[in-house]
């Protein structure tokens, strides 16, 4: 259906004429009479009886001027679904507990009036589709891994640090430790059944296992972050790595303990990723305040860190 004939239409009948209607739309009379023709014959129906005070609806066109005026309702709604600054910005996170989303709770604190979609998808490669086709505007992901390079029209830039922590049980040998070092870590099992060969995240504690020879088991089904800190919290020989800024709620019988690592500590870089020719104004606001969070020396200075190679370097403020 024609939606400017049904625009007009709406139009002659809040104004019971078709040179006033014309004059609202900013056409000619012919041009109004023309939409409204078609309209009829396509419906199969008058719509207008013309009268000395102008233009009265008829039957038929009282019938369907709700439904005109609801069709026309929808085409807007359709609109400002993709319409960049009338829709929600839509970011993509790895977990809802992670860093990533405490850096959009932030962003959504300091910005209440921006509506915001938080979306979680699997690895790097879905993201970055999803930013190049536009479902959505930009992820937060590690980003760099060899062999896996950005596409040219997509932008990056860090802007978090997160040091791991090791996550035990009361029971574990490591359990009362203030910190620890990597090197006290070889010979420890971690157990980690979230890691997926060929992400992101498998790609950064494969280098880290190499670079310090420790052993990570990923073996075993993943039932999600409760399963996992019960296990832990029930078996000493076992420990696990959670991110500082991972949020974490346990039972107060588990006597979970986070302990920092050191020397150096291994950080898990994040980056916001996003398509250059991007026009929603709200990724510029983001991107904005992101940078006013990084800190003046983003590399830690009052503590040695490791990243692996591949991660891409700061950009200062």
């Amino acid at each position: 259906m024609d939606l400017e004939a049904v625009r007009t239409f709406v139009a002659v009948a809040d104004a019971g004429q078709f040179q006033e209607a014309a004059a609202d739309l900013a056409v000619t009379q012919q041009a109004v009479s023309k939409r409204i023709a078609v309209l009829e014959k396509n419906l199969g129906v008058r719509l207008f009886t013309r009268t000395a005070r102008g233009a009265e609806l008829t039957i038929d066109g009282q019938a369907f001027l709700p439904q005109a005026r609801e069709l026309l309702r929808v085409a807007e709604r359709a609109v400002a679904s993709v319409r960049p600054g009338r829709r929600p910005l839509r970011v993509d996170v790895l977990a809802s507990r992670g860093a990533q989303a405490g850096l959009l709770r932030g962003f959504h604190r300091a910005h209440p009036e921006i509506e915001l979609d938080v979306l979680m998808l699997f690895d790097i490669e879905t993201a970055v589709a999803a930013v190049r086709s536009g479902s959505i505007d930009a992820s937060v992901r590690a980003v760099g891994v060899p062999g896996r390079p950005l596409p040219e029209d997509i932008e990056s830039v860090r802007v978090l640090d997160e040091p791991l922590q090791l996550l035990t049980g009361p029971a574990h040998a490591l359990a009362d430790a203030r910190s620890v070092t990597v090197a006290q870590l070889a010979g420890q099992r971690i157990w980690m059944p979230g890691i997926v060969p060929g992400t992101e995240w498998a790609a950064y504690y494969d280098d880290l296992v190499a670079e310090f020879g420790l052993t990570i088991e990923a073996t075993g089904p993943n039932f999600g972050s409760d399963a996992l800190l019960d296990t832990i919290a029930d078996t000493p020989a076992l420990a696990t790595f959670m991110g500082e800024h991972t949020r974490l709620i346990w039972p107060a019988g588990h006597g979970l303990r986070r302990i920092p690592v050191t020397d150096p500590t291994p950080v898990y870089p994040h980056s916001l990723i996003w398509r250059r020719d991007n026009p929603h104004p709200a990724l510029t606001t983001l991107r904005t305040y992101l940078a006013s969070t990084q800190p003046d020396r983003p590399d830690h200075p009052d503590r040695e860190t490791w990243t692996p190679a591949w991660t891409p370097a700061w950009t200062q403020r």
